[in-house]
């Protein structure tokens, strides 16, 4: 009886291996057994983070690293312009919370960090959050040996798209000889502009983008950003006389505090209006896509919450038809975060950059011929620093420009 119950059961398993194959087999078996064929670091029973380290980058940036006993280093970047050193302080606030900790808990220490706090989210928290966000899924990733948009449910896509910056017709020919199929500039302007302009403000300022499209041509995709810094009364004017050239979004065309104002800007036009940059979380994107502000979602992956939020965000903007234009003035470990979310998500557009890591990383990120990046492929966010070629680059004591009206002395938005 007994012999006949094993031959009957080596029959069964050799029928189910012959269907599932040898990988099939190894989704079936305990995870002790199926751990003992991959690197033991993977499955190890206990991880734990020993130190956060912090230093300012030129030309303004922190970087950080998570460091942990299993040798492996995570890296993040939370930058909050202007403010690097009280971005430090808060970090080094948050880090008793996670020395010992588990930093595969990725999403579990999001949750703690954001809502320990009694007073929630704002630009320094949750900043520091970001970057801390940011280095737990590089750890993650590393540990596991791929990247983190499989961790995300990826790739959706193989390359980025991505987009330069000009604003003269010279820098415009440059930007089109290195590749670029995407160019942003800003409001040409003889002096800041007024709470209302007159139709010489307007005219320079259009005769300057009609310029950058005459010179482009017609395929090439030309966002304009108002950097907020442009008063809704005029900023209604100006776009008007943007629309015959068909800027590919209108970026911060007011300050966006005021939802119901930008959503008053969105409805008075076709163009996509673009905002986020300076919204943080899901509970601000909320409001924005809830009031039909934008029609174009920029969330700064470095402010907004991290890799953990971005994902969200991007979720709720799907259902409103809306793509994710990342924003990123800052460096290239925020750029390869930028590329994760987007390689894991359908509705990305574009995303922003103002350096390819030359410099600062092994591997720099390189511009393909038709104007984007390849996603990376390495475990983790899939880059390494180049900690000798950034000797000269540690440190700085850069500031938040301070502007002023030279017709009055009144102070003049960043």
């Amino acid at each position: 009886m007994k012999a006949s119950n094993k031959k009957h059961t080596v029959s069964r398993r050799n029928v189910i291996q012959s269907v599932l194959g040898a990988t099939g087999m190894a989704l079936m078996l305990p995870s002790s057994v199926y751990a003992s064929s991959v690197n033991q670091v993977q499955f190890r029973e206990k991880v734990k983070i020993t130190r956060l380290e912090t230093f300012l980058v030129k030309p303004r940036w922190i970087f950080l690293k998570i460091h942990t006993d299993a040798g492996v280093v995570g890296l993040g970047e939370p930058l909050l312009e202007g403010r690097a050193l009280t971005i430090q302080t808060a970090i080094k606030e948050v880090e008793p919370y996670l020395i010992g900790k588990d930093p595969r808990q990725v999403v579990h220490h999001w949750q703690a960090i954001y809502r320990h706090a009694f007073y929630r989210g704002g630009p320094i928290l949750t900043s520091a959050l970001s970057g801390i966000d940011h280095a737990l899924w590089d750890i993650k990733g590393k540990l596991l040996g791929i990247p983190v948009h499989e961790l995300l449910g990826g790739p959706t896509r193989d390359r980025v798209r991505i987009y330069g910056r000009a604003s003269t017709p010279a820098d415009m020919k440059n930007r089109m000889s290195e590749g670029y199929s995407v160019i942003k500039t800003g409001v040409a302007h003889e002096l800041p502009g007024r709470i209302v302009e007159n139709p010489k403000f307007i005219k320079y300022a259009a005769d300057n983008f009609a310029a950058l499209r005459e010179t482009a041509g017609k395929d090439m995709d030309i966002a304009i950003d108002f950097h907020g810094n442009i008063s809704p009364q005029t900023a209604k004017v100006l776009i008007r006389e943007l629309e015959p050239f068909q800027p590919m979004f209108i970026e911060e065309p007011c300050q966006a505090q005021n939802v119901d104002v930008l959503a008053d800007i969105a409805r008075g036009t076709h163009l996509p209006i673009a905002a986020g940059e300076r919204i943080f979380t899901k509970w601000g994107f909320r409001e924005l896509l809830e009031k039909r502000a934008v029609s174009i979602v920029q969330p700064d992956l470095c402010h907004a919450g991290g890799i953990t939020e971005g994902r969200l965000i991007a979720g709720m903007a799907e259902a409103y038809y809306v793509p994710v234009a990342p924003h990123n003035p800052m460096g290239p470990i925020s750029l390869a975060v930028g590329l994760h979310l987007a390689a894991s998500i359908p509705n990305f557009l574009v995303q922003e950059q103002v350096s390819l890591g030359e410099g600062y990383l092994k591997k720099p990120f390189k511009l393909e011929k038709d104007g984007t990046v390849l996603v990376p492929t390495g475990p983790g966010l899939g880059i390494v620093l180049d900690d000798d070629k950034m000797k000269d680059k540690i440190g700085h004591d850069w500031k938040n420009p301070e502007s002023y009206d030279p017709r009055d002395g009144s102070v003049v938005d960043w």
